[in-house]
């Protein structure tokens, strides 16, 4: 995973994980990518200092690697991921099809999660038809 730091034509600065440096490019060239706060698409990378591994760095990771706000809000944010997942039906590749289904009443409304491509993904939004992603937390891949 890479870890940007990035900014907006506003001035808001963000950070975003992206599993290459080709992720970004693609993202970003699709209008996927917006900032959090004022949604501009206009994005940049900002300068950031190389992470240099050194025996005194290794050892505050071992002891400082996160406070304990950061830590409860992220297993406060685990636990709303859990809490979703286990309240919806999971629907693959078939989300698409059947979010469009539930929206225009042709099938019962439920929760339903699955995967969509961003091109699936901002259709459904052009279409009026509210969907959220679900972060993919670093325990979900490591």
């Amino acid at each position: 995973m890479i870890r940007y730091s990035l900014n907006c034509e506003n001035a808001h600065e963000f950070e975003a994980w992206f599993s290459e440096g080709a992720d970004f490019e693609r993202q970003l060239a699709s209008g996927f990518l917006t900032c959090p706060v004022c949604n501009s698409t206009s994005i940049s990378k900002q300068l950031m200092a190389p992470s240099v591994s050194t025996a005194r760095k290794k050892e505050e990771k071992k002891t400082l690697a996160m406070d304990t706000v950061r830590r409860e809000a992220f297993e406060e944010l685990k636990k709303a991921i859990a809490h979703v997942k286990a309240n919806a039906e999971d629907v693959g590749t078939q989300f698409p099809e059947e979010a469009r289904k539930i929206h225009y009443g042709e099938a019962d409304a439920r929760g339903i999660i699955g995967q969509a491509t961003i091109d699936e993904a901002r259709a459904l939004v052009e279409e009026g038809i509210e969907i959220a992603a679900l972060p993919v937390l670093p325990d979900d891949v490591n």
